[in-house]
């Protein structure tokens, strides 16, 4: 296709780290290709995508359906601050990586998804409060905002785990993919992470790889 939406890594990069859950949560869902990815992972899974964006809703509910997932995957128009339905199990979220005035402005047509108008405390303690006990809150975000993703969970989350993920071997992490657990009172812990390519930086690392195909899954 010369047009339409392209899939980012950082979407199935955050639906492979999602922990398994009977019913899950995508904040910020887009067209669902977190979702549906989590979806084939976690098959015993239900799944509730929130998304404000009337296009990228429309998608979603096609995709879904194209890929018969209806009777597991739900897609809710409406804005996280305002119309999650209950609580999960789970929580995953791929938030704007952007703050108003942070870096270079995208086209207003793509604005939301890229300039949040929430700090990284407002979503964490948003969406925090609608896990259940337990349950387990995933983002991926910029590695620069680690300290502000860590600080946000502080006396909301516990049993904090980042997982980094660098373009390549000797290269700092650009990424960051980061949980926590509602209730438990665990130490942080950080891990090896992830070599997305190898030294040439022109293919994938065969870990990276087998995620990228559905083969295997980010290790906690």
């Amino acid at each position: 296709m010369a047009h339409g939406y392209r899939a980012g890594m950082d979407a199935v990069l955050l639906a492979a780290a999602v922990a398994p859950a009977a019913e899950l949560m995508e904040a910020g869902c887009g067209p669902g290709v977190a979702l549906l990815a989590t979806a084939f992972r976690l098959t015993d899974a239900r799944l509730t995508g929130i998304e404000r964006d009337p296009a990228a809703v429309a998608l979603a509910h096609d995709n879904v359906a194209a890929n018969g997932l209806g009777d597991r995957a739900t897609i809710v128009e409406g804005d996280v601050f305002v119309d999650i339905p209950g609580t999960f199990d789970g929580i995953f979220l791929n938030p704007p990586f952007a703050e108003p005035g942070e870096g270079t402005a995208p086209k207003s047509a793509r604005q939301s998804a890229h300039v949040t108008e929430h700090g990284l405390d407002a979503w964490v303690a948003r969406l925090s409060n609608h896990l259940t006990g337990g349950g387990v809150l995933t983002l991926i975000h910029r590695a620069d905002k680690l300290a502000a993703i860590l600080a946000a969970m502080d006396g909301r989350l516990g049993a904090a785990t980042v997982f980094p993920l660098r373009p390549r071997a000797q290269a700092p992490a650009s990424r960051v993919l980061v949980r926590g657990v509602k209730g438990s009172r665990a130490p942080l812990t950080l891990l090896r992470g992830l070599d997305l390519h190898d030294a040439s930086g022109a293919k994938f690392t065969p870990e990276a790889d087998a995620i990228f195909r559905g083969r295997a899954a980010i290790d906690w």
